[in-house]
This record gives structure tokens, C-alpha cells and sequence, in this order.
């Protein structure tokens, strides 16, 4: 049996047992903007983070588990099982942020599962009503719009106006809500009174709490940033770190209530961040280079720490995995099923049950694809073929095949050593302000995770394959970005609404 094909029928079969245990709550936990070095467990040597540390501790942790390079993308790809591109997300805004009405959603599954499911937080998959959580597999609703509180930008994306991090106003089930809390503190306690609904109901649950901190704009509580005050880290990592520190506190607090209602053996609890490091690079990114918003593996490692008392054994994982493999494991968790050949073929990921469930499970190399997207940034209307090999790479086991400007993402010392291209492949040429010409590097990163040295002058060999797997797979995406030059509304869908309902 190939090897594919055995880990479809091993994760099938570990699937079928699970559910004969009985199936679990689930609780997936997804911070924006903090990174892989963002926690005191991966050696940053200012931030404190014991809650997060105490919850990896008891999870199976997968070490290198891959994500988008920023927030949109990362969602959608949790959320289908498939790369971003061909769900037509290929930026976080104009219009571009949008998941494809086409695209089936795990929670869906789950809906039909018996699952109730709820998301607190951060969407951004589209706030015009045809593309809101509600009719994307989600029955309880709470959420702000836009990538972020008081966010706004022309056609879809934005915010209710003049929105805070204190207090905001949150569209909850279709209406708007005036909250007092700080939003995190307000996004957790909504979603724990929730679940302590669906546990007093004995119903099986999802709980999808997605915070927009630490996003920028960096303003925490002022008794969580005074924290870190006095270090010298400045204004803005101050109140990032506080940040976090605030949602370490809020994780502490789900857990706990978990005990105290029993059902912390009946549930798994799943804590990711959505992109590489920000604010918190300078301080400490785990050896990596560059951070979010690259391809580079500082712009896509993540966290991934699954906890299931009593089922999964706490674990290091070191296989390559990634964000489009959560659809599958979520729905074979669940004992849900994937209805038809059609949404078959939408999900490229594996099930990560095999590595859950400890032991030696069979996992072949793979080919993993990032790509930044924002081709034309701020331009409405712009060729994805001018950006194709522009902020692109392809992943192995073993190689990263990277295309960047030279030393991106490098100190400028190690940068004229080590980062720079060959000089086969320097030919960078500007037309209209963007790159002509690819500057592909190489790193076997099995021996050099930090990508500090370009090997592809000793590898052509290993650069021609990857570009052409790269080209392959452009060619399947192209047809499903969807939504390329597509025309917004004239004001944003949350502006109106608010307008309509609070008359601001």
C-alpha cells in the first residue's frame, strides 16, 4: 500500500476508535501576530507566558508546523484544508481576503456531526453578510470585523467605526453589542459562558477563539504592559508582550474552568498563532530568519500544541506539518464525514492523528507551498503573474527553496557573508517598481534551520525540481483566485449595519 494511502487508512481507522470512546469537545485557540518565540517555553529570556507553558507541556507539540505568512490566508487554509490561493485568498484586504462561497468548512462538517459551534474573536474571511461565520459552519456568532478592532479599508474590510480595544463594540449573532471589557478579556468570557451552556446541555461543542491580539495597534492593559516596563524594549514590545501576558492569564482561566466543570478529559484544546513573529523579533525569534509577512521559516513556524487528557500523550512531533492539515484531523477527531468526492478533492492536508496518537507512524516527504501574495499591495486590479516569483517558496523535509531579495530577513553582517546569493542567480532587474527577476536560494534546512547559508549553487539540481513543482502548482492555483479584481461595496458591510442598528 502506498504510503499516502497508508496514513489515509491508519488516521480512518485511529478516527473510528476515538469515536467509539467518545468523540471530544474541541476548543482551538488562535492568537494574531504572536510568534513561534513569543513564549517563555522557547527560550525568550523577558516574556513570561507559565499558562502557555503549562498547556504545551501537557500536548502533543508538532516542532515544525507551518503556517501563512499573514493572518487571512492562515485562516482559511485552517478552516478547508487547502492552500489559501485556491480558496481566492491571496491578501488580507481588498476584497482579496474573501473565502471562496465555494469552499466547504471543517465546522460545517462538524455542524452535521452534531457539533454546536461557536467563533469569538477575529474572522476575516469577509464581512459582507453571504461570507460571515454564521453561514460558513458557525451557530454562535461573536466577532469584530475587518482584520482587526476599529480597522478600515475601502470596498469590504472594516470595522465598526471609531472601534477600541476597550470596550468595543462586538456583532454578536447578528446585532450589535457594547462590551466593557478589555476585548480578549471580552472574547474569552464569552466564549467560556457559552461553553458552560453546551457542557450544562451535555452537547459536543466547538469553540473557535480567535484573538486580534497582539495585533497592532500595540495597546494592552496598562497593569499588563507595566510589566515589562523598565527592560528596554520599548513602548511597542511592552505592550505586546503585555498583550500576551493578558491572553496567558485568559488561557489559565479557560483551563481551570475546564476542571471545575469535568470535562477537561473530554476535551482537546488546540493553541496556535496564525504567522510568523512581529514586535517580539527583536527581542528573541528562536534562531529564525525574517518574520511575518515573509517565506522564510520566520514568517510561517508556528506554535501547535494539541492536549487531549488521557488520549494524546504529551509529545514532541519533528514531522513537517502544517495549517492545511487541521481540516482532516478536525474532522476524524470528531468522527464527522467529508460528504462527497467533491470536498474530497478540496482538501490537500493529511490527518495529524497518526502523530497525535503517538508511536511510529509512516509519514513521507511532502511539497509545502508559501507564497505572501499582496502582489500590486494596495492596488486594486493588479496581475498575480507580476508577483509569482516574488516572496514565494517551496518546503521539503530537507530543502527551502526561497525566492527574496538577498539577506532578507539577515543582520547586514551575516547578510554580506552568508545570506547573499551566488552569483548564478543574481540577476535582479526593476520594472515598474517590482522585482523581474527571481533571486532563488536554496537551504538544506536539516542542518541549517536558520537559513543562513544559500546552498544553491552546490544543489542546481535540487532548484531546478523545486521550481518546476513551484510552477505546477502556481498553474492549479490560478484558476481559483476568484477574486482578483473583484469591485467591493461602495462602504464598508459592518459600517452600515452599525449605522442601521446604532445610528452612529
Amino acid at each position: 500500500m502506498p504510503l499516502k494511502a497508508l496514513i489515509t487508512s491508519s488516521a480512518l481507522l485511529l478516527g473510528v476508535l476515538l469515536h467509539a470512546a467518545g468523540r471530544p469537545n474541541i476548543i482551538f485557540i488562535l492568537t494574531d501576530d504572536q510568534g513561534y518565540g513569543d513564549l517563555s517555553a522557547h527560550g525568550n529570556p523577558v516574556l513570561k507566558t507559565p499558562n502557555l507553558d503549562r498547556l504545551r507541556s501537557e500536548s502533543v507539540r508538532f516542532e515544525d508546523f507551518h503556517v501563512s505568512p499573514t493572518c487571512s490566508p492562515t485562516r482559511s487554509a485552517l478552516l478547508t484544508g487547502r492552500h489559501e490561493f485556491k480558496n481566492g485568498v491571496t491578501h488580507t484586504i481588498l476584497e482579496r481576503e474573501r473565502l471562496t462561497l465555494k469552499a466547504t468548512t471543517f465546522p460545517q462538517l462538524l455542524q452535521k456531526a452534531g457539533y454546536r459551534t461557536g467563533i469569538f474573536g477575529k474572522w476575516h474571511l469577509g464581512d459582507e453578510a453571504e461570507y460571515q461565520p454564521n453561514r460558513r459552519g458557525f451557530d454562535e456568532v461573536y466577532i469584530h470585523g475587518a482584520g482587526g478592532i476599529g480597522q478600515s479599508y475601502p470596498g469590504s474590510c472594516g470595522d465598526a467605526p471609531g472601534n477600541s480595544y476597550y470596550g468595543p463594540w462586538i456583532l454578536h449573532n447578528g446585532k450589535f453589542e457594547k462590551t466593557e471589557a478589555y476585548c480578549t478579556d471580552a472574547f474569552f468570557s464569552q466564549a467560556t459562558r457559552w461553553i458552560e451552556g453546551e457542557v450544562s446541555a451535555k452537547r459536543s461543542f466547538l469553540a473557535w477563539i480567535a484573538t486580534n491580539a497582539p495585533h497592532g495597534p500595540y495597546n494592552a492593559r496598562p497593569e499588563d504592559a507595566a510589566l515589562y516596563e523598565g527592560k528596554g524594549l520599548g513602548k511597542d514590545t511592552e505592550h505586546f508582550f503585555g498583550m500576551i501576558h493578558n491572553i496567558d492569564q485568559n488561557v489559565g482561566r479557560l483551563l481551570a474552568r475546564l476542571d471545575a466543570l469535568g470535562v477537561a478529559e473530554d476535551t482537546l484544546v488546540v493553541f496556535m498563532n496564525d504567522n510568523g513573529g512581529t514586535a517580539g523579533t527583536k527581542v528573541f525569534n528562536a534562531g529564525m530568519r525574517a518574520q511575518k509577512g515573509s517565506p522564510f521559516l520566520g514568517g510561517t513556524r508556528a506554535m501547535s500544541f494539541w492536549r487531549w487528557k488521557g488520549k494524546f500523550a504529551p509529545a514532541e512531533v519533528r514531522q513537517l506539518t502544517a495549517h492545511v492539515d487541521v481540516f482532516r484531523t478536525m474532522v476524524d477527531v470528531a468522527g464527522a464525514v467529508i460528504p462527497s468526492s467533491e470536498v474530497q478533492s478540496q482538501v490537500e492536508g493529511r490527518s495529524l492523528l497518526p502523530l497525535l496518537s503517538g508511536g511510529n507512524a509512516e509519514w513521507p516527504d511532502r511539497v509545502l507551498f508559501t507564497h505572501v501574495g499582496r502582489w500590486g499591495n494596495m492596488q486594486k486590479g493588479a496581475d498575480p503573474e507580476s508577483g509569482k516569483l516574488q516572496q514565494t517558496s517551496v518546503r521539503t523535509n530537507r530543502w527551502h527553496l526561497v525566492s527574496a531579495l538577498p539577506g532578507a530577513g539577515l543582520p547586514a553582517a551575516k547578510a554580506a557573508t552568508k545570506g547573499a546569493a551566488p552569483k548564478a542567480q543574481k540577476g535582479v532587474a526593476k520594472a515598474k517598481g517590482q522585482l523581474a527577476q527571481p533571486v532563488w536560494m536554496l537551504f538544506d534546512v536539516s542542518k541549517d534551520y536558520g537559513e543562513t547559508t544559500d546552498v544553491a549553487a552546490e544543489h542546481p539540481e535540487v532548484v531546478k525540481d523545486l521550481i518546476a513543482k513551484h510552477d505546477a502548482w502556481w498553474n492549479e492555483c490560478r484558476p481559483l483566485m476568484v477574486n482578483e479584481g473583484a469591485v467591493g461595496p461602495a462602504e464598508n458591510p459592518f459600517k452600515v449595519l452599525f449605522r442601521q442598528q446604532v445610528g452612529k
